[in-house]
């Protein structure tokens, strides 16, 4: 008995505790079991940013050409990466390889997160041997491309967040400024000048009805969202957009651009022509493009030339139609492609300068005017507070 009563006190709750420990350990085994289930299936349809496609490439690629195997490379690629549902699906694509599939069948079954170009180019490259070198050029082309989609959203950034800003500014002005003024000019009791009446009464328009604006908002960015997903919305969205009056060059140049450069890099990579066509069109995300492509595909089965559909195609201005002409002239095309898509990536950096240099005062001059314009029509009355006051001389 003097055995027990002299135990220390923990020898007796340990037994007690033992259960609770091994509960918990439990549930941190089941959470992390979910959290792993879960990012598997998101694996399935996940949609791996188009720049870090670009660092895996470039990073397979320079590995290969050190003579690394494609499974070691994979497995090197697995432990460093940081993003945990791209860590499930190289660890996938490198177990199909260890079982003997292909690689381009292997990361075929990852279509979002490996898009078409990167699946063909990588048949091509196992096609040719030539696997490290094919896949150098992709991750070229996806780093100029990622670079000059960077270019473009830091020109949209500074016009979008102005432009916010002063709608924000203006619906404070009208819901919450406006109607103090507008219960000091009540007690005038004569009429007011009609810009300040205006603007009274948008104001008390919105401080009455905000809830179903947005609602209604909501609904137009919906609608409007459906239908530019119908092929026939993708068509005039895609028309207008090429026709605005600032950014369409910018974005028909950018077309060009990724036409030029994307054609160049498959049939340098020798990617048969039709299916290089199929890779430009699902790449293009136009479809004034897409049109081409498949114009072009039915002219090239038929023994016609690239540059017959090019000429009569008035999406192609005649730059790009001359160059593909001699291309197809010396059997030099990719390298043709080629230099005309450095010529229209340096002409939209020129664009992107331009436009941001030209931006910047427009916008200040709109926010100051509407701004400007919202202060004077309510500093009227006061102006004239003679008139409106009853003639006070």
């Amino acid at each position: 008995m003097a055995f027990l009563s002299n135990a220390a006190p923990g020898s007796l709750a340990s037994p007690r505790q033992a259960p609770s420990q091994t509960k918990k350990t439990d549930i941190r085994t089941a959470q992390t079991l979910a959290k792993q289930r879960s990012i598997e299936r998101k694996a399935k349809n996940y949609r791996l940013p188009l720049g870090e496609l670009a660092v895996f490439t470039q990073q397979i690629a320079s590995l290969l050409s050190a003579g690394l195997p494609l499974v070691q490379c994979l497995e090197a690629l697995q432990e460093q990466t940081e993003d945990p549902v791209f860590r499930v699906i190289i660890r996938d694509v490198r177990a199909d390889i260890s079982s003997g599939t292909s690689f381009s069948a292997s990361v075929k079954k990852f279509p979002r997160a490996f898009n078409s170009l990167f699946t063909s180019m990588v048949e091509a490259g196992e096609a040719s041997g030539a696997l490290a070198e094919i896949l150098s050029k992709v991750a070229s082309y996806f780093e100029s491309t990622v670079k000059l989609t960077k270019k473009v959203k830091s020109a949209m950034t500074y016009p979008i967040a102005v432009i916010c800003l002063a709608i924000a500014l203006v619906n404070v002005l009208l819901i919450f400024v406006i109607p103090v003024f507008a219960e000091l000019f009540s007690s005038f009791g004569h009429a007011l000048p009609l810009p300040t009446q205006m603007l009274i009464d948008v104001s008390d328009f919105l401080r009455h009805n905000i809830l179903w604006i947005i609602i209604l908002g909501i609904a137009a960015w919906y609608g409007f969202k459906r239908f530019i997903e119908t092929p026939r919305g993708r068509r005039m969205k895609d028309l207008a957009l090429v026709r605005a009056p600032i950014f369409g060059s910018l974005l028909h140049k950018i077309a060009l651009s990724r036409f030029a450069r994307t054609y160049a890099t498959l049939i340098r990579s020798g990617v048969p022509i039709l299916r290089t066509l199929e890779i430009v069109s699902a790449a293009s995300n136009k479809v004034q493009i897409e049109d081409a492509c498949e114009e072009i595909s039915k002219h090239v089965s038929q023994g016609g030339q690239v540059s017959e559909i090019l000429a009569v195609n008035p999406f192609f201005p005649p730059m790009m139609k001359h160059m593909v002409k001699a291309g197809e002239t010396t059997g030099n095309v990719d390298g043709m492609l080629n230099k005309t898509a450095d010529f229209y990536d340096t002409e939209c950096e020129a664009t992107i300068a331009a436009l941001t240099s030209l931006i910047e005062p427009l916008l200040i001059v709109f926010l100051g005017v509407v701004v400007g314009a919202i202060v004077m029509a309510m500093f009227l009355p006061i102006f004239n507070l003679a008139a409106v006051a009853g003639g006070l001389q």
